[in-house]
C-alpha cells in the first residue's frame, strides 16, 4: 500500500517524461513533481506521428494548440496509408481516423451500421475490379481531402462524421515536443527539474527508497516514474521485472531514421503518415511543417544494417516517394541507426515504481502507437491515484489495463504482416508463418477476432481498425450474404438494396468531393496558420 502520494519523482525526460510531468501537474498541482534528466542521454525521437486519441490528452491538459504546433514544427494528420503490404505492387489503402458514416444508409434501408459495411463487401463480390480504396471512399467523408492533400476544419459540417477535435492527430518533432512541454507547460506550472545523472538506486521492501545523484545529492519520493527509455533503469534494471519479448509475432528490432528537406512542399505535405513495405520491413514518411521525417524499420535477422541502409537510400531516391527526386540522398544527411527493444515488462506498476513509455515496453512504430501508450497509461495511472492510497488491487488493475491494451495493439500491428501475401523475401515469408490456435489465443487477439468473424459470421466492430486493415489486405471477413436480404420476397432484394446503396454512396461522394475541391491544401492552410508568406 502506498498510503499518501505527496511527492512523485520522474526519472528521464524526452516525450514520455515530460508528458508524464505535464499530466501529473495538471491533475495534481498540490503534489511535488520532480523530473530528473541525464544531461548526457539523447532522446530517441522516433515517435513523430500520433493517433487521433492524442487530441483527448491535448484537450484534457488545455494545451494551446497553435503555440504547441508552432514550436514543434507540427502538421495535421488524418489517416495512415499502407503501401505495398499486400503483394509488394499494390497501390495501398488508408485507415482514416473517425468512424465510418453509415447512418444515412441504415435509416433508408432499415439495416444496422454493420450491415452497411457488409454491403460494401457484397458490392465488391459483384465487381472484382473494384479497388479496395473504394471502401474508405464510401464511408469516410475525409477521403477526398486525404487523397488530394487538402484540409478542412469542417465548419460547414458538409464532411459527415468528421469532427476535427476528435478525428485529427499530429505530425511533430518529438524532441521539440518534449522541450515545449518542459519549457512552456510543466515548469511554469511548478514542476521541479534536476539535470543530473543517477549514480545509485537504493531499494527496500517497498521498492525504491532513495536515488543518489552525481555530487552526492539524495532524492526520495512516494512514487517513482521510470521514463528512462529502452534501458528501463528503475523497473527493469533495479526491480528486475521480467521482460516479455514480442519477437515471435513482431520481428523488427532496428530502424534507420533521417530528416530530409522537401523537394516540392505542397505536393509532399500529405495529411497522413505513409507506410511503405520494403524488402525487409517498411519505411515511414512523416511530413512536418518544415521538413520530412522518414525511416526504415527492419529486422537484422534478415538483413545487415549496412544493406538495410542502402535499401533505405534506394527507396528515398525512388519513385515510391510522393515526389520523385533521384538525387534526394546527399552526403549531408545524418542517418541514425536505432536499436529497438520489442515487447513489454510483465508488470508496469511494481511496488512504488511505474514505467511509462519505452521503459514499459514498445511494439514498433507501425500504427504510430508509441505516444498512444504513453497518454493511455497516464490516464490509467490517474485513475489509480484518484482513489487516494494506492493498494495492491489498484496496481493489479493498472497492470491488467496496460497489458491488455498493449497486447491487443501488438496483435493488431502483427496483423499487418500476417495477412500479407508478399513472398519476395524470406522476411515476408516468415511474417505469415503464424500458428493461429483459437483455443489458446488471448481473447483480445486481433487474429482471433478475425478468425471468429470469418468462421462464425460474428458482428464486426466498426469502431476498431480491423475492418480497414482486413479490407485493405483483401481478407474478406463477412462470409454470409443473407443478413440484408429477404429470400421470401417476390423481387430481388439484393439488387434493390445494392441499388439504393450505390446511389446513396455516390451522391455522398460527389458532395464530399465538391467540398474538398473548395478546400485549401494542407500546405496552404498551415502557411496561413503559421502566418508565413
Amino acid at each position: 500500500m502506498i498510503n499518501n502520494v505527496k511527492k512523485i519523482v520522474i526519472v528521464g525526460g524526452g516525450s514520455a517524461g515530460w508528458m508524464t510531468a505535464s499530466t501529473l501537474i495538471k491533475y495534481y498541482p498540490e503534489k511535488e513533481i520532480v523530473v530528473i534528466e541525464s544531461p548526457n542521454i539523447p532522446t530517441v525521437g522516433v515517435g513523430e506521428s500520433t493517433l487521433g486519441a492524442i487530441r483527448d490528452w491535448v484537450n484534457a491538459l488545455e494545451i494551446d494548440e497553435k503555440d504547441f504546433m508552432n514550436y514543434t514544427d507540427a502538421s495535421y494528420k488524418m489517416s495512415i496509408k499502407f503501401t505495398n503490404f499486400y503483394d509488394g505492387a499494390d497501390e495501398g489503402f488508408h485507415y482514416p481516423f473517425g468512424i465510418p458514416f453509415t447512418g444515412h444508409l441504415a435509416q433508408d434501408i432499415q439495416a444496422g451500421p454493420e450491415d452497411m459495411l457488409k454491403l460494401w463487401q457484397i458490392k465488391k463480390s459483384k465487381n472484382k475490379d473494384l479497388p479496395v480504396q473504394d471502401y474508405c471512399r464510401t464511408f469516410w467523408s475525409t477521403m477526398p481531402l486525404i487523397e488530394n492533400n487538402k484540409f478542412s476544419l469542417n465548419k460547414k459540417g458538409l464532411f459527415d462524421n468528421y469532427h476535427p477535435k476528435l478525428n485529427l492527430a499530429y505530425h511533430f518533432d518529438a524532441a521539440k515536443f518534449g522541450e515545449w512541454l518542459k519549457e512552456k507547460y510543466s515548469m511554469p506550472k511548478g514542476v521541479s527539474y534536476i539535470q543530473k545523472e543517477v549514480n545509485e538506486i537504493l531499494t527496500d521492501e517497498n521498492g525504491i527508497s532513495k536515488l543518489i545523484l552525481e555530487g552526492g545529492e539524495e532524492v526520495s519520493a512516494d512514487l517513482y516514474i521510470d521514463c528512462t527509455g529502452f534501458k528501463s533503469l528503475l523497473l527493469g534494471q533495479t526491480l528486475n521485472e521480467p521482460f516479455n519479448s514480442f519477437s515471435d509475432i513482431l520481428p523488427n528490432n532496428r530502424a534507420w531514421a533521417v530528416q530530409i528537406p522537401y523537394t516540392d512542399k505542397e505536393k509532399e505535405m500529405e495529411p497522413f503518415t505513409n507506410c511503405t513495405a520494403l524488402g525487409n520491413g517498411w519505411a515511414w514518411n512523416i511530413p512536418l511543417w518544415s521538413r520530412i521525417g522518414t525511416g526504415y524499420v527492419y529486422s537484422n535477422k534478415y538483413i545487415s544494417s549496412e544493406d538495410a541502409l542502402q535499401e533505405f537510400k534506394d527507396y528515398l531516391n525512388s519513385e515510391k516517394m510522393a515526389v520523385h527526386n533521384p538525387n534526394r540522398v546527399t552526403d549531408d544527411l545524418q542517418f541514425k541507426d536505432i536499436k529497438m527493444r520489442i515487447g513489454r515488462h510483465e508488470r508496469m506498476f511494481v511496488k512504488n515504481v511505474v514505467a511509462i513509455g519505452l521503459s514499459a515496453g514498445f511494439i514498433e512504430p507501425l500504427e504510430s502507437n508509441g505516444l498512444f501508450s504513453v497518454h493511455k497509461f497516464l490516464f490509467y495511472l490517474i485513475d489509480a491515484l484518484n482513489r487516494g492510497p494506492v493498494s495492491e488491487w489498484d496496481r493489479n488493475v493498472y497492470n491488467f489495463s496496460c497489458s491488455n491494451l498493449f497486447d491487443g495493439f501488438a496483435e493488431f500491428v502483427a496483423l499487418h504482416y500476417g495477412l500479407s501475401h508478399r513472398s519476395d523475401t524470406e522476411y515476408w515469408k516468415d511474417t505469415q508463418k503464424r500458428n493461429l490456435n483459437i483455443d489458446n489465443t488471448k481473447i483480445n487477439s486481433s487474429f482471433l477476432d478475425l478468425a471468429k468473424i470469418k468462421a462464425l459470421d460474428l458482428p464486426h466492430n466498426s469502431l476498431s481498425g480491423l475492418h480497414c486493415i482486413s479490407v485493405g489486405l483483401k481478407f474478406w471477413t463477412y462470409g454470409s450474404l443473407n443478413a440484408v436480404t429477404n429470400p421470401t420476397s417476390s423481387i430481388d432484394p439484393m439488387k434493390q438494396v445494392l441499388s439504393q446503396f450505390n446511389n446513396k454512396t455516390k451522391m455522398l461522394q460527389l458532395k464530399w468531393e465538391s467540398e474538398a475541391k473548395n478546400s485549401p491544401t494542407l500546405y496552404e492552410y498551415l502557411r496561413n496558420f503559421y502566418n508565413e508568406d
